[in-house]
């Protein structure tokens, strides 16, 4: 894990978080608790700030980054995929980014929605709740169901869980 302070800021990081050995949290960054940060990721809050909520996890290999005049908020019980890149963007609770979406400056995912891998959201795009939003460029393409709502929440839990085994057990070790 690198934590880095940019100008006068530090990242803040909440209780029971796991950041995996590769990713870069840099500025203005704040992880509450629980969060789980995945192997090479990089949160760059350099000229505006990044927020993540409690129990969301960012999986590998994803690009968080900001704008002079747009904040990344991430609410809380978020799934951020694998390769993910978001931009200046928001996206409320009980979401899932899929693997490879691109979410641009001023998108807003509205809660206990699902963005499906690969999908790439523009900019000022916003999403009602308890969306299935996918495509070049992201559509909406029909509300979710009470089933999947339920897997979003198993989502977010499964990574927690996870987070909590490998601070616990340190299992990855340098060899």
């Amino acid at each position: 894990m690198n934590l880095y302070s940019f100008k006068e800021h530090t990242p803040q990081i909440g209780t029971n978080c796991y950041i995996a050995p590769g990713s870069q949290v840099i500025g203005r960054v704040t992880l509450e608790e629980n969060t789980n940060v995945w192997f090479n990721t990089v949160l760059r809050g350099d000229v505006n700030h990044i927020f993540i909520g409690r129990n969301t996890n960012v999986q590998d290999l994803s690009m968080l980054h900001v704008t002079d005049n747009n904040p990344l908020i991430i609410q809380e019980n978020v799934t951020i995929g694998h390769s993910v890149t978001l931009h200046g963007c928001t996206v409320e609770k009980n979401c899932l980014i899929g693997m490879g979406a691109t979410l641009l400056d001023k998108s807003v995912i509205g809660e206990y929605s699902i963005v499906a891998a690969g999908s790439v959201v523009s900019p000022n795009k916003v999403f009602p709740p308890r969306s299935m939003i996918m495509g070049v460029p992201a559509k909406v393409v029909r509300a979710l169901n009470e089933n999947e709502i339920e897997m979003l929440n198993l989502h977010y839990k499964s990574y927690v869980k996870y987070a909590s085994e490998f601070n616990d057990e340190n299992i990855v070790k340098r060899v």
